[in-house]
């Protein structure tokens, strides 16, 4: 098991959405946090509100887009803050446009945020997870990460690269004897704001999920060392699909509207 109390929880993007939702939580289950965004006000707030409910939380603003900040940024933190236990990688970034009307400045960006961003920061946090004997480390991915689909080209392929990062991590540690767990979540749409405007075509079987419900999961996941969550249930057939020839899996997502569920999208404002 995964305890948060007394745990040092570093949380990525975590001045809204999930981040937040997820750095309350650690904190209330008695974790102190160390928490990173770029925007600085939304991670004053929840810092503020940690605080207050008298929490450890101290706040580290850095855009995510960049390497050699991001590193100076995890110097910093196990410098003044200390070795961290349980690392959640959760920023991430859409731009939710067809792919011939992205920048290469946003499609970069994507990459940077949603893919590169978890080497710097497992790089700077895991030597001393190995040293100390424990550790976990979260990457909050997608279900994008395991089924590709219209306006999400740079999204997806930055999600699918998030999932094969914590396969091969898993498998490294495994092969090195090392006894730092993974996690990886990949969640259908969520109701945070950053995918505004998506439809689904059966929300009995493909719900968008509520932020709460999903925070409550991944908490669950951590502590019960589960490598793999996937929200709802039904987004686990996708392995199974994929057997299929490609035009009756694409015939498949077609269906179930996976392939158009990104027509209104609008994002966050």
């Amino acid at each position: 098991m995964t305890q948060f109390r007394g745990a040092h929880v570093f949380i990525t993007g975590a001045a809204s959405g999930l981040g937040r939702l997820m750095a309350l939580e650690a904190a209330r289950r008695g974790a102190r946090v160390s928490l990173v965004d770029r925007d600085a006000t939304g991670l004053a707030e929840v810092c503020a509100a940690i605080q207050g409910e008298k929490g450890d939380a101290r706040d580290f603003v850095v855009d995510l887009s960049d390497r050699a900040a991001i590193q100076a940024t995890c110097a910093e933190v196990l410098e003044t803050r200390g070795g961290v236990d349980i690392l959640i990688n959760n920023a991430g970034v859409v731009s939710g446009k067809p792919l011939l009307e992205c920048s290469d400045e946003a499609i970069e960006r994507t990459f940077q945020v949603n893919a590169l961003a978890l080497f710097w920061t497992v790089r700077a946090f895991l030597p001393g997870m190995t040293k100390t004997g424990k550790g976990h480390i979260v990457t909050v991915a997608s279900a994008a990460g395991l089924a590709g689909t219209a306006r999400l080209v740079d999204y997806s392929a930055s999600k699918f690269a998030a999932v094969g990062f914590d396969e091969s991590l898993r498998m490294e540690l495994k092969r090195l004897g090392s006894p730092v767990r993974t996690t990886v979540v990949c969640p259908f749409f969520i109701d945070t704001g950053m995918f505004e405007g998506v439809k689904t075509r059966f929300a009995w079987l493909l719900p968008i999920l509520q932020p709460g419900y999903v925070v409550g999961r991944i908490m669950g996941a951590i502590e019960g060392n589960r490598a793999r969550l996937i929200m709802p249930r039904f987004v686990m057939t996708v392995p199974v699909v994929r057997v299929l020839p490609p035009f009756l899996f694409d015939a498949v997502l077609a269906f179930f509207g996976v392939n158009r569920s990104m027509d209104e999208f609008v994002g966050r404002h």
